[in-house]
């Protein structure tokens, strides 16, 4: 994949000069799932003594769908209930339409309902898709971990609660945080090298 990435923008930027976009950005796109089943963490304690943490054993849960920028920091994150293709159409419409004249570059992984067949893409939205298996090419997966860090070892008794305390992580967010986390060089490079930015 990363050895043909170059030629797949070369790709895609014919895509975009078609465009009446005046802007490109480049994003990885990732869902996960945030639940009342309490998330553990190691935790360090004395010799001999077991940690104590509070665990709630429940399932209701919600997925956060997400698309961070390593190039600006911007990111657009929608809260829905279940991964689906129509959840999913309405997250690629709902990021088109934010910043419309910006052609988005999205890079995901190969989830079922990201190559649907009734999926309408947007045409300021070209979809890259990362080989099957490698989560690791996809620092979206970090900005997952940077949430669940932020909601572990806590027991939220209701989903409301812990809607709120996603809410208050997202606004929290800078762009400095989110290009320190997704900043690969490496995409950086090559994205910097085809669209001359």
């Amino acid at each position: 994949f990363l050895k043909t990435l170059f030629d797949k923008l070369e790709n895609i930027k014919e895509k975009y000069n078609k465009t009446d976009c005046t802007s490109v950005n480049l994003y990885f796109q990732d869902e996960s799932r945030f639940g009342l089943l309490t998330v553990l963490r190691r935790m360090l304690t004395a010799k001999g003594i077991k940690p104590v943490a509070p665990f709630l054993h429940r399932f209701d849960n919600l997925y956060l769908f997400g698309a961070f920028s390593p190039i600006t920091g911007c990111s657009h994150l929608l809260e829905m209930p279940y991964c689906t293709a129509n959840t999913f159409q309405y997250f690629l419409d709902h990021i088109a339409e934010q910043n419309p004249t910006e052609f988005k570059i999205l890079i995901l992984d190969n989830g079922a309902f990201h190559k649907a067949k009734k999926l309408n893409i947007p045409t300021n939205i070209a979809l890259l898709f990362l080989p099957p298996y490698s989560p690791e090419l996809n620092p979206a997966e970090k900005m997952w971990r940077y949430f669940k860090d932020r909601v572990s070892m806590i027991a939220y008794n209701t989903i409301d609660i812990l809607q709120n305390q996603l809410s208050d992580i997202t606004k929290q967010l800078t762009s400095n945080t989110i290009k320190s986390i997704c900043g690969n060089q490496f995409y950086k490079k090559i994205f910097k090298d085809v669209f001359n930015v």
